[in-house]
Formats: C-alpha cells, structure tokens, sequence
C-alpha cells in the first residue's frame, strides 16, 4: 500500500495532542520526521528531528508538510515546502491577511501541488448532515445562520501565550476560533458577497481583540452572523440555521446534536478532531477512488478537502 510520507513543523499543543496521533494511526501515512526547537520533545514523536523548515527541505525523502507553527510563519513555511514539490496541509487561519493566502494559493497552483487548511469541521457528521438537508428543503430557503462560541482564554505561564501576540497570532478569537465558523459559513453557502464586522477589547487589555462580531452576506439573500469571545466564564457553543420554513439546530456544535424538522439526530465528531481532516488530505493526494456515499459510523472520505490550490 503506498503510503504518504509527512514532516510536520511545529510541535505544540495542538500538534501532540490532535495532528501527531492522527497521523500516526492513519493508514496511509508515515512519519518521518519533525520540525522543532526542542529537539529532546521532538525525538518523543519521530526518528528525525530539524531546527527549520528549510533544513528537512534540505533533506528531502518526504511527500507532504503539516505547517503547525504560529500564524506569521504559516505563509513563508508553506510556500517553501510547496516550491520544493511538497504537499502541505496547514493549520488555520490560513496566514496572516488575505495577500499571504492569496500568494499561497497561487504559489500551489504554480507548483501544482495541494494546499489544504485544516478546517475540520467541514468533516463532522452533522455539519454535512446540514448541508444534505439544506440541499433538500428541509428548512424551505436558508436565510440566516448564527454561530457563537464564548469562552474564557487568559494565558498562564506562558501557555500558548502566543495566541495573544497580533505579531505571531495575526489577531485574537476572530483568527483562533472565528475563522472556523467563517469557513463552515463558506462550506454551507458559497463565496461571500461582502463582510463587515467589529472587534474590540471589552475585558481583557492585550494587543489583539477579545470578542469579534462578523456578519457575512451570501448570494440568495442568506446572511451569516459569528460572534466570538474570549472574556466569558459561560461557555457557548452554538450554531443555528433559520430558513423559510424551519430551522436546523446544532448547539453545541461540537457534540454531533442535530435537531431539524426531519426529527433530532446524534452524529458525533471522531474522537480526534484532526484524523479526518488529515485522511482526507491522503486520501485525495494519493487519488483514492470510492470515496463517495459514505454513510456509516466511520468517516465520510468525501472530498472536502479545504483545498486553496492544485494545479
């Protein structure tokens, strides 16, 4: 069985709890090596270990990079992997603003090789539960969807403090958590007509924004609104989409409730929110055929890959 062969940069909290298992248990993957600064922590996860991306382009004997590095280094370690014939998958947000995801894009296209961001909730049951109903009227015509997830993140020691750094971060929960309920907007109903939005820093006095409200208008006259805090000790989850006719609920998203009027139905996430994300990746590098239908308990192989280029 041919297999994918990966290097992943970055090993943080994210990557060894999520990324590293899944592509270790995935079936079709193999990897070989890891970028870090920590070497000792590095050699936890794989046989070889880098300072830099650049260092295991030197190297080479791999087939695709997952760039799990802070937001600024997203653009710069993509496009290098992507010019020296290797695939990517990246976490999101994509890069720093729209010019570096556009050159992104570009430099795949050019390099023809695949560019995914691992937005993962493109894969969870319900989310294409919704969709599959949308697309059947279930609600009459989508008008409105509304997601919010309120939390409170404050770093301690240290602790993923980068998030809060606009020089590392790019911003604060529109970026971190935001830009997953923008993308699932994006999945439900095409391309943006326009956007507007506001931030500010209602609690917590950092560089970047602690809540953040968007509101996303879609051809057909559907309109999205995502409202994302990180000043909130009541945690929200939430996610609602209003047609003509009914509405589909999915709160909280996370936890695969879905209540429409076709009835309530349970569809959970995998236990690894990244595996599919990183088994679809695989699956459509390596050009796996019948994928589609899936209807069964494991996971969908749908070709969803959230994908900015391929030439």
């Amino acid at each position: 069985m041919k297999k994918l062969r990966w290097v992943l940069a970055g090993v943080g909290d994210i990557a060894t709890k999520r990324v590293l298992p899944a592509i270790q248990s995935e079936p079709r993957s193999e990897l070989v090596g890891v970028v870090s600064r920590d070497e000792e922590k590095g050699r936890l996860w794989a046989p070889r270990v880098w300072g830099t991306v650049g260092e295991a382009l030197e190297w080479g004997e791999f087939d695709a990079l997952y760039v799990a590095t802070p937001v600024a280094m997203h653009a710069p370690q993509s496009m290098a992997a992507l010019r020296a014939g290797k695939h990517v998958l990246c976490e999101k947000p994509t890069a720093m603003d729209a010019a570096e995801a556009e050159e992104m894009a570009r430099v795949a296209g050019e390099c023809g090789r695949l560019l995914g961001v691992a937005y993962y909730r493109r894969l969870y049951p319900a989310v294409l539960r919704a969709r599959e109903l949308m697309r059947a009227g279930a609600i009459g015509k989508p008008v409105l969807a509304e997601l919010r997830l309120h939390s409170w993140f404050d770093p301690v020691d240290g602790f993923r403090g980068w998030l809060v750094d606009p020089k590392l971060a790019g911003g604060g929960p529109l970026y971190d958590v935001g830009s997953h309920r923008i993308d699932l907007l994006n999945f439900w109903f095409g391309k943006p007509e326009r956007a507007v939005g506001l931030k500010g820093r209602a609690v917590h006095a950092r560089e970047v924004e602690d809540s953040a409200t968007v509101l996303v208008e879609y051809g057909g006259g559907v309109r999205g609104m995502v409202d994302v805090r990180w000043h909130s000790r009541v945690e929200r989850d939430e996610c609602r989409i209003v047609g003509t006719d009914g509405a589909i609920e999915m709160t909280p998203l996370n936890s695969g409730r879905l209540l429409s009027p076709a009835g309530e139905e349970l569809l959970p996430p995998h236990g690894n929110l990244h595996y599919p994300a990183v088994e679809n990746f695989v699956w459509v590098v390596l050009g796996v055929e019948g994928l589609e239908g899936w209807r069964g308990p494991r996971w969908s192989g749908r070709r969803l890959v959230s994908g900015l280029g391929r030439g």
